[in-house]
């Protein structure tokens, strides 16, 4: 076993899922999965290898019942369904989500700051090029 392995002996793929949001609890702090099930007493770790290791429908089904079970978050009564489906793609080895092409404009698309810088300077050197002249064919 590695050093690594000791200080996190837990399944790395499995931190999305858990990490993630569920909404918030009624002091208004952010709740996780991880949080949510351990709230449930239960081991979150072990429960989303479980879910894991499920078919896509019955994780889907099964964080929805763990997920109605959680009254701390006012939001799961009622919307836990939809909260487990937006989930059960962050588990390792779920199929992608199919999602329309108005899904995906209404995400968005994430840049990191250095991917926007990329393009900015790319721009600026652009314009620069264009308003110095230097496109002329010599003579």
């Amino acid at each position: 076993m590695s050093a690594a392995d000791i200080l996190n002996p837990h399944d790395p793929a499995l931190e999305r899922f858990l990490f993630a949001s569920v909404g918030e609890d009624r002091n208004g702090s952010i709740v996780t999965v991880l949080s949510a099930l351990a709230r449930l007493e239960l081991d979150p770790w072990e429960v989303a290898a479980e879910l894991a290791s499920s078919g896509r429908q019955a994780a889907v089904s099964r964080l929805g019942t763990l997920l109605s079970r959680c009254k701390d978050v006012p939001a799961l009564a009622t919307e836990n369904g939809d909260v487990a489906r937006t989930l059960a793609p962050l588990l390792p080895g779920a199929a992608p989500v199919a999602t329309s092409f108005s899904d995906a404009l209404h995400k968005g698309i994430a840049f990191s700051p250095g991917t926007i810088l990329s393009v900015a300077v790319v721009i600026l050197i652009l314009i620069q090029v264009i308003l110095s002249g230097t496109w002329e064919t010599a003579e």
